[in-house]
């Protein structure tokens, strides 16, 4: 399947980040370019999460580019898709995000990665927060899941909390009924 044009766009944009990011530039807004950050908002992202992923990329080998754009994808369809176009006024306060340790259906860090989704979905997630951070990706690992496939995951479960936990469960291996430990 041949690249659409702005993902051979996205991907210059990434590999320019790449290239300024070694150089010693550790700011978005002096990473990218107006005319790299209008085009990146045709697509619903911004130049700080563009930045974040260079920076980990850079950093800690992950995520890979094509995990990169296949996120990007999944947020570019969903900007086009669903919100016309027209970028949300809203941003999570990551104060209200749930806490890395709250867990459900035995799993911590599954309720804080859910709300990281929805808001990378919608693009309302603040400048301080990433989707597939460090924290992100280590939980992923263990549920033996992408974050692509988590995040289409919850395009796909809407408001169903259920399905996103069951999905997780059975992808990571756990029984519903082994993640809830027995009470006397």
């Amino acid at each position: 399947m041949a690249k659409k044009q702005w993902e051979t766009q996205f991907i210059q944009a990434f590999n320019e980040g790449v290239k300024a990011y070694r150089s010693g530039v550790r700011d978005a807004g002096e990473m990218f370019d107006n005319q790299q950050v209008a085009f990146l908002g045709t697509i619903g992202c911004t130049a700080q999460e563009l930045y974040d992923f260079v920076e980990d990329q850079c950093d800690d080998g992950e995520p890979s580019l094509e995990d990169i754009v296949a996120m990007t994808t999944i947020r570019q369809r969903y900007f086009q898709s669903v919100q016309h176009g027209i970028p949300s006024q809203f941003h999570i306060d990551p104060a209200e995000l749930p806490p890395k340790d709250e867990p459900v259906g035995g799993l911590p860090w599954l309720p804080r990665i859910i709300a990281k989704a929805r808001a990378k979905l919608r693009g309302e997630l603040d400048a301080t927060i990433m989707y597939g951070c460090g924290g992100d990706r280590s939980f992923l690992r263990k549920a033996r899941m992408k974050a692509p496939e988590f995040l289409q995951l919850v395009w796909d479960s809407g408001n169903d909390d259920a399905r996103i936990v069951a999905a997780v469960q059975q992808s990571a291996g756990i029984s519903s009924l082994s993640a809830h430990p027995a009470t006397s």
